[in-house]
Order: structure tokens, then C-alpha cells, then sequence
């Protein structure tokens, strides 16, 4: 006879065996045929959701809180900018003496006033005024003492370097990029703790279902441990029969301590992440949520990432704050080319009064119109300045080209991971209703004495590896799925998370 007509014949025996065994003790059979536990349960507390979690993570979670600050430092760097375009007032006095004999002196008083404003095409306007007092003893000259009075206005304006709108706003633009740049930082650390939470909530649940699982198979070998000792006092199974129950006894309950530390490490984990410090409080029962049983798009999801990612995004801005500095540096190796232009009111006579009455008669007045040209000998440093950010620009594009290339790759591996994950649940699926039908029919040869404990045993420790693997086929298909959503920038939207721009 073939080997395997022979283990055909055996399986139908067994059958026979058991469903024999069934008839005559219906109330054994049914105490060793237990349901697959449930992998998911929790303890006896509040149900912790998800949502719930991320929530709390969100709000005291200190590597957001010190993401913010940077977007606080990048706003103000704009009003830093902007005040470079602000009045600038000015007001001085002075008075001197200068004495050439014991009876021959003369003493002055000026006191002046002024605003600046520089304007964005990087002109310079100033407006000021001034009054000045001037004795002489012995008398030289009338008036004495005589008060001038003056008020002028003067322009200068950069022709080459300094002159133009683009390079004088290059600062404030710069800055409100900055700010972009930071926002988009502050939304990256959002998507980072998103999914770290994600995954702690994850890993909580699989701690607590192999938990779940371990004590079940204790049960189990518990139930087989006592009834072979039942069995030895009638003669049916030896001492060694009943030392090998005992051993797998000992090895169940090493996996339930086991299981029981990794469930307090888990929840550790997730404390720390939504700020929760008080390690000793029990966390709420919790259970993987529900998917959406829809199949990923390679070209959907990398649309939403090629939109959405903050990394590439980021870099993108980063470039245009590049393309600033090169246009500023190819301003600065120009040369100096100013053209300026001043006019002014002055009056002199014997009281203020009348000397600001003869400013306001214009009969005393002057202007003036210069033009100056600064040309550093070669100007090495400021065209090496130009280089340099020129190679600046080129290095971030070259940044973003293998941001773009490694974006591509990742979309495309989390779409695959999700879809072989979702082909491993299924398949570990079957693979526990197989394990189990397996350890029932190993209990029934047992029970008809065609199988030993060490085989019950085998059998049970494979049902217990089926259902933790299926449990961690779970896991990772929604840990798959998360880090899909945080490729895509996805999860705001599907917890319904709002960010202040």
C-alpha cells in the first residue's frame, strides 16, 4: 500500500474516531473544541478609539510644539524685513564755545531734525531741517546773535547695484517663503505623529490580541495536562504523557508573561506619544478600525504625494529663495552708480521767528545734483558670490530631481504593500480555520488514542502561531496604510484635521 492511501485511510479513521468520541461524551467534545479567541479584546475600561489618540497626540505632542516656534520665528523675520522700509527719525543738538582771548569768543547752539525713507526701487529720501544760533563778543558782524534757519530734501538713487524693485523686496520675499517653508515643516511633524500614533495604537492592539491568543493556548494546554492525569489513574497514559502536558503548561504560561510584558511596553509607548505621563493609569480597550476595502491607485496616490508632500514641496520653495539669492548676488557684482539730488530753504536773521519766516519766502535757496561711480578693482569677491549661489541653486534642483525619483519609488512600494498585505490576511485567514480544524481533529485522535500529547502539543503551537500571524497581517495592512497617507499627505484629511496657514 502507497504511503499515501495509507495516510488517507488513517484521516478517515481518525474521523470515525472522532465523531464516535463525540457521540458517546458530548460534553468533553464540546469542552475541548473552543472558539478562536478574540484577538482584539481589550480591558475592562473605556474604549480608547483611534481618533481619540491622535487627537490627544496632536495636542501635546512636544515635537509639534517645537516645530511651532519655528513657524513663530519665520513670521517674524518678515516683520524684520518689512522694517527696513520704515521711517527712520533722527534728532540731534549741540552747543560750543570757541574762545580766542579773555574777552574775544564765540558760541554756537544746532539742533537738527530728520526722517529717512528708503523706498523699495532702493532710493534713499530724506527730509530734514535745521536751527542754529551763532554770538560773537566783541560784535564782528550784525546780526548778533544771528539764527539760520534751514530745510532740505534729498533723493539718491541706485542706477546698477542696489537699484530695482526685485532686489530691494528680495529680503521680505525671501522671508514670507521661509514662512512657507516652515508651515510646511510644521505639516510634515503633523503627518510624522499622525502615523507614529497610528502605529503605537497598532502595535497596542496586536500586543493585546497575541496576549489574548497566549492565554488561550494556556487554556489549552491546562485542559490536556489535566486530563492526562485523568487518564494515567485509569492506565491509558503514562508519566511521560503526563510530564510532556505539564512541560507545555510551563512553555504556554513563559508566553503569556512574555505577551504580558510587551502589552505594558505598548502601552508605554502610547502614553508617551499622546503626553499621557501618568504610566500607571489602565489605557481604554482598544481595536483595529475598520478599512475601506478598495484597492490603491499607483497613479492617484502619487498625484496626491506629487501635490501634497511637504518634503518636496518644501524644496520647491527652498528653490525659489535660491533663485533670489542668485538674482541679489548678480545685482551685487554690479558696479556702484548712484545719482542724487538735494534742495534746500535756509534764512538767517535776528529771533527764530523771522529766520523761519525768510525759509518759508524761498529768497534763500540751493540745490544740488551729483552722480558717483565705486567699481571694486575686478570685483572677484562679488562675482565669486554669484558663483556660489548659482551652485546653491543647482544643488537644491538636484535635491529636488532625487526627491521626485525617491517620492516615485515610495508611492509605488506602499501600493504594493498594501496590496500584499491585503492578500495576506486573506491567506492567514484560511490559514487559521485550517490550524484549527487540524488541532480539532489531532484532540479527537488523542482522545481515541491515536495521537500523542507531544502531537496535540505541535498542533496547538502551530494554532497559536496561524492566529498570531493572522493578527499581524492585520496590523501591517493598516500600518501599510498609513504610511501611504503620509506619503500622500492624506491623513489630515481622513482625520479631519484643519492646519492654521
Amino acid at each position: 500500500m502507497s504511503r499515501l492511501s495509507t495516510r488517507v485511510l488513517l484521516t478517515f479513521a481518525s474521523l470515525a474516531a472522532a465523531a464516535s468520541l463525540r457521540a458517546q461524551e458530548p460534553a468533553a467534545a464540546t469542552a475541548a473544541v473552543t472558539p478562536t479567541p478574540d484577538v482584539t479584546a481589550a480591558p475592562t475600561t473605556p474604549v480608547l478609539t483611534l481618533e481619540e489618540c491622535i487627537a490627544r497626540a496632536l495636542e501635546k505632542n512636544f515635537s509639534l510644539k517645537i516645530q511651532g516656534y519655528n513657524t513663530s520665528i519665520a513670521k517674524e523675520t518678515i516683520n524684520i524685513a518689512k522694517a527696513n522700509f520704515e521711517p527712520n527719525f533722527t534728532a540731534s543738538t549741540a552747543r560750543s564755545m570757541v574762545q580766542v582771548a579773555p574777552t574775544v569768543y564765540s558760541d554756537y547752539t544746532d539742533t537738527r531734525v530728520g526722517v529717512t525713507q528708503n523706498l523699495t526701487t532702493g532710493a534713499a529720501v530724506s527730509v530734514s531741517s535745521s536751527l542754529n544760533r551763532t554770538g560773537n563778543t566783541p560784535v564782528l558782524a550784525l546780526p548778533n546773535p544771528a539764527y539760520n534757519s534751514d530745510l532740505s530734501l534729498a533723493v539718491v538713487q541706485p542706477l546698477l547695484r542696489g537699484g530695482g524693485t526685485a532686489v530691494n523686496r528680495a529680503a521680505i520675499e525671501r522671508s514670507k517663503l521661509g514662512l512657507t517653508i516652515a508651515n510646511l515643516g510644521y505639516k510634515s511633524s503633523v503627518l510624522q505623529v499622525i502615523r507614529d500614533t497610528e502605529a503605537a495604537y497598532y502595535n497596542l492592539v496586536f500586543a493585546r490580541g497575541q496576549l489574548a491568543v497566549k492565554q488561550h493556548s494556556l487554556e489549552l494546554a491546562q485542559r490536556l495536562y489535566d486530563e492526562n492525569k485523568a487518564r494515567r489513574t485509569t492506565g491509558v497514559a503514562t508519566d511521560l504523557d503526563v510530564l510532556t502536558a505539564e512541560v507545555g503548561v510551563a512553555n504556554a504560561r513563559n508566553g503569556v508573561v512574555t505577551a504580558q510584558q510587551l502589552v505594558r511596553n505598548n502601552e508605554d509607548s502610547l502614553l508617551a506619544l499622546i503626553g499621557q505621563v501618568q504610566f500607571n493609569v489602565a489605557v481604554g480597550a482598544v481595536s483595529l478600525p475598520d478599512i475601506q476595502d478598495v484597492a490603491p491607485s499607483f497613479d492617484l496616490s502619487y498625484k496626491l504625494a506629487r501635490e501634497q508632500q511637504p518634503d518636496l514641496i518644501a524644496t520647491e520653495t527652498t528653490i525659489k529663495q535660491f533663485e533670489l539669492d542668485s538674482d541679489t548676488a548678480k545685482n551685487g557684482a554690479l558696479p556702484t552708480l548712484n545719482l542724487g539730488g538735494a534742495v534746500g530753504y535756509n534764512g538767517t536773521d535776528r529771533s527764530y521767528g523771522t529766520s523761519l519766516t525768510r525759509v518759508t519766502d524761498g529768497d534763500a535757496r540751493n540745490w544740488q545734483v551729483d552722480l558717483s561711480l565705486n567699481v571694486p578693482w575686478g570685483l572677484h569677491a562679488d562675482r565669486a558670490r554669484y558663483r556660489t549661489a548659482l551652485a546653491g541653486l543647482r544643488q537644491e534642483q538636484a535635491r529636488l530631481q532625487q526627491i521626485e525619483q525617491s517620492l516615485i519609488v515610495q508611492v509605488r512600494s506602499a501600493v504594493l504593500s498594501v496590496e500584499t498585505n491585503r492578500e495576506s490576511v486573506e491567506i492567514f485567514g484560511k490559514s487559521t480555520t485550517l490550524a484549527e480544524k487540524q488541532y480539532e481533529l489531532q484532540l479527537a485522535r488523542f482522545k481515541a488514542g491515536l495521537a500523542t500529547s507531544r502531537q496535540v502539543l505541535e498542533t496547538q503551537d502551530d494554532l497559536e502561531l496561524t492566529r498570531v500571524a493572522e493578527l499581524q497581517a492585520k496590523v501591517n495592512l493598516r500600518t501599510a496604510i498609513s504610511n501611504l497617507h503620509q506619503l500622500e499627505s492624506s491623513s489630515l484629511d481622513f482625520y479631519h484635521i484643519a492646519l492654521a496657514q
